[in-house]
């Protein structure tokens, strides 16, 4: 047993007492001089303040403590609590043209100067090469009024810790939370987190104090406008180790820099204790000269009033112009009108520069041709705003005009769902007239149910009942929805447009006329497509809304069996199906696609048929109107005038009866369905009627 233990005792304590002495450092300033601190780049101490930068571009400056200060306990890796407060200042220059930046960042680093350091975003701190390297050994707290992206800034006003590198591992928007306010950082709600949070402006030359401390592996930061007792919530707060950053002794300090933005970065007080975390308390706070800018009232301001000198003078440079534009553009216009034809008047709302036209098709290129029309190529465009269209040419030639004054007078003020939609005209020179219309993305009927189709294209049995119930509503409103009645009068497949939703819309109104209704249509001219033609139009050249309904009628058979009306060879489709339905067979004249894949409603298919027969009937009184064909399409069962069966088995009923097609096998067959032949020979002798027919295999 050892008897003088107090010796040793003593010796341990004196021992234990010493090297706490040694690790100390301790110092305040209230005030600076040149022996207190190391200076680098354009550092300097004017008036006891030290300023790090001023308004000099691209520079950097460096504040150090003149020694080195222990910061890890002797011959371990443990790291020395510590705690330091300044105050600081960034004051923007007085030019308002110019933007200020960059930012501070306190520090400890193990080397002195600034070698390995750029300005501007890098703060003087690290370099494009070095930044991120572990070997940097450097730990700082930025204070960065510009958002960086390739450092993740999260604003431009900010404050964060970093570690070997200006991306900092935690951040946040400057500024406090009162002492007054509750915290609630037990929510989960970030809005809650933030709620009374007073922002504070880094760099409007106020003077602001910061609280850094360093115990235990945790780090706060803490400011708040100087004056202001220490919030108790700190504004960042992190567990960080910097075992592996610090060395065993560091220097500590600031650093600054500015770049093409500009701005004075100045520390007016610092305190600094590894061993005394009240020593903040010493740092005077009042009396301090302030760097902010004095607001001047903006009418004051000679850039407010040279503004608006400059800008008042445009202003009325801009009025004087305009008033001139408009003058010109009247002028323009009146010498246009007064140039134009009565039909270019009465539709001038919809017409559209060639410019416009050239530039939608670039220049009319041959890629961008979609189609072929009687008297022209259809083309596709994009309009100035964006918007696809579909742009037909037309030659003044042969009937051209005429097709083209079809066109604007009716589908121009035609609106309807189920009818394409006319967006404008254009007229140009030498005779070329254009027709704009929305652009159909899925092309025409016919490209969709004939045998020649791409098999992927084809369209089943419930598409094409239903795009025939989109075509029938729009010829119903031809006939009766409008203030006057219109004949389209070329109702067929190549007709009917698809939109991008694979709905039908029925175009091409070239051919079309308008009339009174009740009255009748004064035009004896044949016009129409072979296998279309109503059999009344070729005895006599009249259209009437029963023409239509054969027209339709024709269309109804051709989706449904994937032929066309007249093909080389083969019996006219109408007579053929006539056949298969007496017979008792009709659903053999479906398309042969259609059976093949089953799973169509047989029902529904053969009431499809049936009224097709009906509205294709030589006898134009035998066939239905175009408001009963949609009624039965869309199984509207209705009373049919007296008759207690409802309009569908009305109609249906007739169809079927013997007498219909009896008296229709006796006196029309064949013969019903004229060829191109047959309207030639049949209007020899009349040279006083004109006539036009389309011969492109039935299209």
């Amino acid at each position: 047993m050892n008897k003088h233990p107090k010796p040793l005792l003593f010796l341990l304590l004196f021992i234990i007492l010493f090297s706490q002495s040694v690790l100390s450092v301790d110092f305040v300033f209230n005030g600076f001089n040149s022996t207190n601190l190391s200076l680098y780049g354009i550092a300097s101490i004017n008036s006891r303040i030290l300023t790090l930068t001023n308004e000099t571009s691209y520079v950097v400056g460096r504040a150090l403590y003149r020694s080195k200060i222990p910061t890890k306990t002797p011959n371990s890796s443990q790291v020395l609590p510590f705690s330091t407060s300044f105050i600081f200042s960034m004051a923007p220059s007085r030019n308002k043209a110019i933007l200020p930046g960059h930012g501070l960042v306190f520090i400890f680093t193990p080397n002195t100067g600034i070698n390995g350091t750029s300005s501007s975003q890098h703060l003087g701190l690290f370099n494009l090469t070095n930044n991120g390297n572990p070997n940097n050994h450097v730990f700082g707290v930025e204070f960065d009024v510009f958002a960086n992206q390739e450092f993740n800034d999260i604003d431009d006003n900010h404050a964060g810790i970093d570690r070997n590198s200006l991306t900092s591992i935690i951040s946040h928007t400057a500024g406090y939370w009162p002492d007054n306010i509750k915290s609630s950082s037990k929510s989960n709600d970030s809005d809650d987190e933030e709620k009374g949070f007073e922002e504070l402006k880094l760099n409007n030359g106020k003077n602001y104090q910061v609280w850094i401390d360093y115990a235990d592996s945790i780090i706060n930061v803490t400011m708040a406008p100087v004056g202001i007792k220490r919030p108790k919530r700190p504004l960042l707060n992190v567990s960080l180790n910097l075992s592996d950053v610090f060395e065993d002794e560091m220097y500590v300090g600031f650093t600054s820099s500015t770049g093409r933005l500009v701005e004075s970065h100045r520390i007016l007080a610092w305190s600094f204790s590894n061993s005394n975390f009240q020593l903040s308390e010493s740092l005077i706070t009042t009396g301090l000269p302030s760097f902010a800018i004095p607001k001047t009232p903006f009418y004051k301001h000679k850039s407010f009033i040279a503004g608006v000198t400059v800008g008042s003078f445009f202003v009325l440079v801009f009025i004087a112009l305009f008033a001139l534009f408009l003058v010109k553009r009247e002028r323009r216009r009146a010498r246009e009108r007064a140039e134009m034809e009565d039909w270019e008047f009465e539709y001038w709302p919809h017409k559209m520069t060639y410019q416009e036209i050239d530039a939608a098709t670039k220049g009319f290129l041959e890629e961008y041709v979609i189609g072929f029309g009687a008297n022209g190529k259809v083309y596709k465009g994009v309009s100035p705003g964006g918007t696809e269209i579909a742009v037909k040419r037309i030659s003044h030639e042969n009937d051209g005009m005429r097709e083209f004054l079809a066109e604007i007078s009716s589908l121009g003020r035609l609106k309807h769902r189920s009818l394409v939609g006319l967006k404008g005209w254009c007229k140009k020179e030498k005779g070329t007239f254009m027709l704009i219309y929305d652009y159909m993305e899925n092309g025409s009927l016919d490209k969709r149910v004939y045998y020649d189709c791409d098999e992927s294209k084809m369209l089943s049995c419930e598409d094409r009942i239903r795009i025939l119930k989109d075509v029938a509503s729009a010829v119903l409103y031809l006939h009766e929805g409008w203030e006057s009645k219109v004949l389209h009068r070329d109702i067929k497949a190549s007709n009917v447009l698809l939109d991008k939703d694979m709905n039908g819309r029925l175009g091409d109104f070239g051919l079309a006329r308008m009339h009174g209704h009740g009255q009748v249509a004064s035009t004896t001219r044949v016009v129409g497509t072979v296998g279309y033609l109503a059999p009344e139009v070729v005895r006599s050249g009249r259209a009437s809304t029963q023409t239509d309904v054969f027209g339709f009628g024709v269309l109804m058979l051709e989706v449904m069996c994937g032929r066309r009306p007249i093909e080389e060879g083969k019996p006219p489709l109408v007579d053929w199906v006539w056949q298969l339905m007496v017979q008792g067979e009709l659903l053999a004249a479906v398309d042969a696609r259609l059976r093949a894949s089953g799973g169509f409603d047989e029902e529904e298919v053969e009431k499809v048929m049936h009224l097709g027969l009906l509205c294709s009937y030589p006898n134009p009184n035998s066939r239905p109107t175009m408001r009963q064909v949609v009624k039965v399409l869309e199984g509207k069962n209705e009373p049919c005038d007296s008759e207690t069966e409802d309009m569908e088995a009305y109609l249906l009923q007739k169809v079927k009866s013997r007498d219909m097609w009896a008296n229709y096998s006796q006196n029309f067959g064949y013969s019903s369905h004229p060829t191109f032949d047959d309207i030639r020979q049949s209007h020899s002798s009349s040279m006083s009627l004109s006539w036009t027919i389309s011969m492109v295999d039935g299209r």
